[in-house]
């Protein structure tokens, strides 16, 4: 058995058209400001790994594709420790990863694919980015949980998503457990995030980036979205000994959190 084998995700018709949207010349104005802004990003150069730059570049390239932020001013990182924190957010789009770092910059897991995609790959392995080589089967597995105990026990926080996958709705797939041995192995608190789309204040799909779809369809369904909210709500941190219960309890809360937001809204 493939210890990466993940869930099969949504598919890609979960994701739809926003329910209202901006016309062409405005859609066409987004464009160019996240391509201004992209390259801003590489001339930054190694400042992007800094504390400050990384957070105001993400709030600029949301600003730019007109997502607005709704998040706490605290960070993502529990406070009072010298270790880092393993923190773990469900996994919805390419988007969720700007939204978190525009709260904190921290370091995070993915894909090694990612690292080869043309300068969001540069940005990544300039913040830091740990990849992950799905291929390599049960003797990856050991070597990543080991390399992220190592860089939680050093101080810096990761960023890592545990679903391996991304879903159309918070409450859908499953946290895996692995990334929650390392945070064991370090002694390092566990933060659980939701990250949660609403237009409207109702639920939305359109950030979605699901199955099998190219960059660039998910991206324009932001792009042309209008009054597009990206939430992300931190929860009280976790600790444990035990990987299994750590993952079921985060997992847990950030479900919870999605169900706290909709009956805000509704409210």
């Amino acid at each position: 058995m493939n210890p990466w084998a993940v869930d099969a995700g949504c598919p890609r018709t979960c994701a739809v058209r926003p329910a209202t949207r901006v016309g062409p010349a405005a859609e066409a104005l987004r464009y160019a400001a996240v391509a201004r802004e992209l390259g801003r990003g590489l001339l930054l150069g190694e400042r992007l790994a800094g504390e400050t730059a990384p957070r105001v570049q993400a709030r600029r390239v949301l600003r730019a594709l007109g997502v607005d932020l709704e998040a706490a001013l605290a960070p993502l990182s529990v406070p009072g420790t010298d270790t880092g924190t393993l923190i773990v957010a469900n996994h919805i789009s390419w988007l969720d990863v700007v939204a978190l770092l525009a709260v904190e910059p921290v370091s995070f897991l993915a894909k090694k694919e990612i690292g080869r995609w043309p300068v969001v790959g540069t940005l990544a392995r300039r913040l830091g980015t740990q990849f992950i080589d799905r291929e390599g089967g049960r003797r990856e597995l050991p070597l990543m949980v080991g390399e992220l105990a190592k860089t939680l026990a050093s101080g810096r926080s990761v960023l890592v998503f545990p679903q391996a996958t991304t879903w159309c709705s918070v409450g859908s797939g499953r946290f895996r457990r692995a990334a929650f041995q390392a945070a064991v192995d370090a002694g390092v608190p566990v933060r659980p995030v939701t990250v949660a789309y609403r237009q409207g204040g109702a639920a939305s799909t359109a950030a979605a980036f699901l199955a099998d779809e190219g960059f660039g369809g998910s991206l324009r369904r932001v792009a042309v979205a209008r009054g597009l909210t990206v939430r992300v709500t931190a929860h009280a941190p976790l600790r444990g000994d035990d990987r299994k219960m750590l993952a079921a309890q985060a997992w847990a809360a950030v479900c919870a959190g999605e169900e706290a937001a909709t009956a805000g809204a509704h409210g």
